[in-house]
């Protein structure tokens, strides 16, 4: 392990990709690689990309990782897909809009499959992220699986987060309703060569003005492209490094990866009750307590605290 770490922090894709699959796996010696990796992580900007299926996500990815290249960049990328009814792997529908990058070894392209999770990522991406951070990537481009009204988790674990419309993609109004314009820190109106692409930017333009701030807080830019040829991808660029020096600046940057260790840090310690309380009674337990709150008992909340009681 300790020479498979070395190798990955070194820059040896085979390596990153092993260690990749461990994380995606949830291997036993998933503890002893983050305690090995954790001193080498923590310098990626961690740029989030969401938006809904069809928006252009994947295109906007590897426009990007072209623009990030032309600073001669590291660029990591983790595509989130969702995963197959039949084998629960990606359906790598992102390595498709990405063969321009295929070969270039200051790329490093992972599929990961959701496998049932919710929120857009797979449960794996945080650590997932770590890797390649570790790895010298100097971005770390987050794709989600394409939103709907819950998967907004892409805010939690980014510095800056990328909101993805275009048009004839629905109005303002299902933007709004499926949450993911309350996320955004640059908001792109991808295939702005379309009908109906400046009434998407006038719409967004509105809910932009219409937010509450205090004084010095971040007014999200709008951003027009058309990622298929390029255009405006510069522009994109430079919005991302607008907010994370803003962020530096202001704290933000702190508090939100303070945030993203502390979820961590709840997520790891919520699984490992969960997977002693298994070990200690199984679910026989469980079901007798069940058993006495259906019979009036128990009421839930002093259920809840037998098995707290029995797991501490």
């Amino acid at each position: 392990m300790t020479d498979l770490v070395e190798r990955a922090v070194g820059g040896d894709p085979r390596a990153v990709a092993r260690l990749v699959s461990l994380v995606e796996n949830g291997s036993p010696e998933l503890r002893d690689i983050t305690a090995r990796l954790v001193t080498h992580a923590g310098s990626a900007a961690v740029v989030g990309i969401t938006g809904a299926p069809g928006v252009g996500k994947s295109t906007v990815t590897s426009a990007l990782v072209g623009a990030y290249r032309a600073q001669d960049l590291k660029v990591g990328v983790l595509a989130v897909d969702p995963s197959s009814p039949f084998t629960g792997g990606a359906l790598l529908g992102d390595r498709v809009r990405m063969q321009d990058h295929a070969t270039d070894r200051g790329v490093f392209i992972r599929s990961m499959a959701t496998r049932g999770h919710l929120g857009g990522l797979a449960w794996a991406t945080p650590q997932a992220v770590r890797v390649l951070d570790a790895a010298g990537c100097d971005v770390v481009l987050v794709e989600t699986v394409g939103v709907g009204q819950s998967e907004v988790d892409v805010a939690a674990l980014a510095d800056t987060t990328l909101v993805l419309l275009a048009p004839g993609m629905g109005d303002g109004v299902q933007a709004a309703k499926a949450g993911i314009l309350e996320v955004g820190d640059v908001f792109v109106v991808n295939k702005a060569d379309r009908d109906g692409a400046e009434q998407v930017v006038r719409d967004l333009r509105s809910t932009v003005r219409l937010a509450e701030r205090a004084p010095g807080d971040w007014r999200q830019p709008i951003v027009s492209t058309v990622a298929s040829r390029g255009e405006g991808i510069g522009e994109l660029a430079d919005a991302v490094a607008a907010h994370r020096a803003w962020a530096e600046e202001s704290g933000e940057a702190l508090r939100r990866r303070t945030r993203r260790a502390r979820d961590e840090i709840e997520a790891i310690a919520v699984t490992d009750l969960r997977r002693r309380f298994a070990a200690l009674h199984g679910d026989e337990r469980l079901d007798d307590l069940a058993q006495s709150v259906l019979a009036g008992e128990l009421d839930p909340y002093a259920a809840a605290e037998k098995i707290v009681a029995a797991v501490s």
